[in-house]
């Protein structure tokens, strides 16, 4: 038996993998970032979420929801935009939750949501550059999100990078801007 999965961890996952349902929250942010149809303003514009377009790649084996709280650059979203993203995840109904959202204020929403979430998985994800860049990481960071719904308890966390931490111990390096 050394060397094998018990069964009734093996039947654990096997319903965890096919009952698991995720909702993907987009709230802007540089994943979301594509190139602007007009002069002026912004150098960038926010559109479809990059989630729809990763999943159509992925074509995944679990069913998901996308939905949209916001579509803007993390520095702009302020506490109304948080209790606003708070009360859709309450209201959802889904215990699994990957949210995609700009790198600069991340952790301020991670932990206006703990004070109001306690009972989902919540993972926190975005990119450096947008996924609309041929050399973005969205598509591995939003891979590591799915993973790490799929199998950590409820908590919040924030998977950037090829890392998933809790919010409360995850670290950005501001030079480089990568999380640790």
């Amino acid at each position: 038996m050394s060397g094998l999965i018990p069964a009734f961890l093996s039947i654990t996952i096997v319903l965890i993998f096919i009952f698991m349902k995720i909702l993907f929250i987009q709230t802007g942010g540089t994943i979301d970032k594509d190139y602007p149809r007009s002069s002026g303003g912004y150098a960038f514009e926010f559109g479809e979420p990059a989630v729809a377009r990763i999943l159509d790649r992925l074509n995944p084996s679990f069913e998901y929801e996308i939905v949209t709280a916001c579509q803007k650059d993390s520095l702009d979203i302020d506490d109304i935009d948080r209790k606003k993203l708070a009360e859709m995840i309450c209201n959802s109904g889904y215990e699994r939750i990957i949210i995609t959202h700009g790198t600069d204020t991340m952790n301020d929403t991670a932990r206006f949501i703990d004070s109001a979430v306690s009972d989902k998985v919540i993972v926190i994800t975005g990119a450096i550059r947008p996924e609309r860049f041929k050399n973005s990481d969205a598509d591995i960071n939003l891979g590591a999100a799915v993973a790490a719904v799929e199998l950590l308890d409820k908590g919040i966390y924030i998977a950037m990078h090829g890392i998933i931490k809790d919010y409360k111990i995850i670290s950005r390096d501001l030079n480089s801007g990568q999380y640790y």
